[in-house]
């Protein structure tokens, strides 16, 4: 009998524990496991903890662990199968090495979106269905009803994100001996689906959360997610027919097949209900660190609770990501290691690119006044760092020390020898806690900020209705509060030029967040900027300092790659479950 492959998960492993949970928040709840379905949803608290246990996959995707090798000594996320970074042990078999190479098919990838979401579509319908006998009050009733639905829309967006439609299962449960249909719905109806789920969340569910509830689904996330869903759904990827343009069979399934320039107002307008809630503003701090511009932007991520954050992604005190994006002599593990195409991107800290002559760029001192976003996002050789225990700050040695012959790496940390590329990741790491020391963070990750919805109603006005003074506005405040002096555009940029513009505020604004990967497929760019050489950056000192970059990859992009192919154990078990274009 054919069947989908979605995971019957056993009330025993969704009531698991979050054992990385330490911090005071909805996840920290426990419950014995090896329940069954009728003490599960006749317990108020089993049947609390069944719904919570839902959030735990809830930032899979954008993991910076999502491709990790057995055991987990490893790993890296969506940067390392973009242009952003360069994978650890990258000679290895494993999913970011498969999109950088090329090599990705319905044989090899990774299968966690398919797997994963379906498990919790799955899960939210086993705790919808049985709603009516929790021993929950009327209102309280009613919240989890929309929290669960939230979620449902969310791994449903995941679903999209990757392989365009998909089917839509309602509120079924299959067991594994029912036949289930497995024809893929259309992006269209799934698109739809979707919003009309987050509205109906929306209706029920406080603007935000406090206090032990912070990071459960509210209606500003709703609304977020739904000006996410609009704008994927307005870009030239999802519009025309996308990469099934001509085919019948597909062409309504992975895109609308054809294109409505309204969508990209509907995209507007989600958007600027979520700024309408007046519930968020952009995290600015001016006062802790008074002469270093932009610093905002680097202190936000390392506060649990902050102004930005609509949805997060719940932790424990924790050292994640000093784990494994900091440097070896501070117990970093090895995760991502930036390109230097990103540190290019960066312009100075007028505003001009480095390729500007007026911009003041001085190849010599290639990281001397520019973006300071640029400091916080990635560590370079002689970045500064205080040594835990002192205030006494020390540069980092990541370079070659040619004083010597042959010339030797300057320290474990360097070129070579800790980093294949020169550089590290430095966004979102905690300076004052050190993986191998003592220290924690309280810091959470963030899956949907303020600063996202502001670039995404810039990019879908000027694709509306061109560069209006609302999309100067929402630009210049992102960049106003990364310290570029002076933060304003030029005046008169036409919508193309306004275009690269957002484009290119979203590559260093939202770096290392995962959206570079989905960013580049929507505006079909990927076939350029995933099909190129990436380079590292080597600083040698002898009798002088010489920055020499050098190749790292050839990043190699087809165009069936703008789509997740379906993983083969699905089509294998299902025929009629027609397979991405091109693969």
């Amino acid at each position: 009998m054919k069947k989908l492959a979605i995971a019957v998960i056993t009330i025993s492993v969704l009531m698991a524990l979050l054992t990385a949970c330490k911090k005071t928040s909805f996840l920290d709840q426990t419950v014995t496991s090896s329940l069954d379905e009728n003490s599960t949803f006749s317990d108020s608290s089993n049947a609390m903890q069944f719904l919570n246990n839902i959030y735990v996959d809830i930032g899979f995707a954008t993991d910076p662990r999502r491709f990790s090798n057995t055991g987990g000594t490893y790993g890296a996320g969506l940067e390392a199968a973009s242009d952003e970074a360069e994978g650890p042990n990258s000679a290895s078999t494993n999913g970011f090495i498969q999109f950088a190479t090329g090599s990705v098919n319905p044989t090899v990838v990774p299968d966690d979106a398919w797997r994963k979401c379906y498990a919790d579509i799955r899960a939210v319908n086993q705790f919808l269905k049985h709603i009516p006998i929790i021993p929950f009050n009327s209102a309280l009733k009613k919240q989890v009803a929309a929290e669960a639905r939230f979620l449902r829309a969310w791994y449903y967006t995941m679903l999209m994100q990757h392989y365009g439609g998909v089917p839509l299962i309602g509120d079924t449960i299959y067991a594994t001996a029912d036949h289930i249909d497995v024809k893929r719905n259309t992006y269209r109806e799934c698109v739809n689906y979707v919003l009309a789920e987050l509205d109906a969340a929306a209706a029920d569910l406080p603007t935000t959360w406090t206090g032990a509830q912070y990071g459960r689904a509210c209606k500003g996330a709703c609304l977020a997610v739904k000006a996410r869903v609009l704008l994927f759904a307005a870009s030239p990827l999802f519009n025309n027919g996308g990469m099934a343009a001509g085919n019948a069979d597909l062409a309504s399934i992975v895109a609308y097949p054809d294109a409505d320039p309204k969508r990209w107002q509907l995209a507007a307008d989600a958007a600027r209900a979520v700024i309408a809630l007046n519930a968020y503003q952009l995290f600015v701090d001016s006062t802790s660190k008074p002469g270093e511009l932009g610093f905002g932007f680097t202190e936000l991520f390392t506060k649990r609770y902050n102004t930005e954050y609509i949805l997060p992604r719940m932790m424990g005190d924790n050292k994640y990501l000093e784990s494994l994006w900091d440097v070896p002599s501070r117990g970093g593990s090895g995760g991502s290691f930036p390109y230097q195409e990103i540190v290019d991107a960066f312009p100075m800290s007028n505003g001009l690119e480095i390729t500007d002559p007026a911009s003041g760029y001085d190849p010599s001192h290639p990281y001397a006044n520019r973006d300071p976003r640029l400091g916080y996002t990635i560590m370079h050789d002689s970045t500064m760092r205080v040594t835990f225990g002192t205030n006494q700050p020390s540069p980092l040695l990541l370079y070659m020390n040619t004083s010597v012959t042959p010339a030797v790496a300057a320290s474990g940390d360097a070129v070579y020898k800790g980093t294949p590329t020169g550089l590290y990741i430095y966004k979102m790491v905690d300076p004052n806690v050190i993986n191998n020391s003592v220290g924690n963070t309280s810091r959470v990750l963030p899956l949907i900020r303020y600063a996202e919805v502001v670039l995404n109603f810039a990019e879908a006005t000027n694709e509306a209705v061109g560069p209006t003074t609302e999309v100067y506005q929402s630009l210049e405040a992102i960049r106003q509060r990364a310290g570029l002096r002076p933060w304003q555009l030029p005046a008169g940029l036409n919508q193309v030029q306004m275009r690269t513009v957002i484009q290119k505020e979203r590559r260093l604004e939202l770096a290392f967040e995962g959206f570079r990967f989905w960013d580049v497929r929507r505006w079909l760019i990927a076939d350029q900027t995933d099909n190129q050489t990436m380079h590292g950056m080597e600083v040698d000192r002898g009798p002088g300092v010489v920055y020499k970059p050098f190749v790292v990859r050839k990043h190699t992009f087809s165009k069936a790659m703008y789509l997740w192919p379906l993983p083969l154990p699905e089509i294998a078990k299902s025929p009629e479950l027609l397979q991405n274009p091109s693969y």
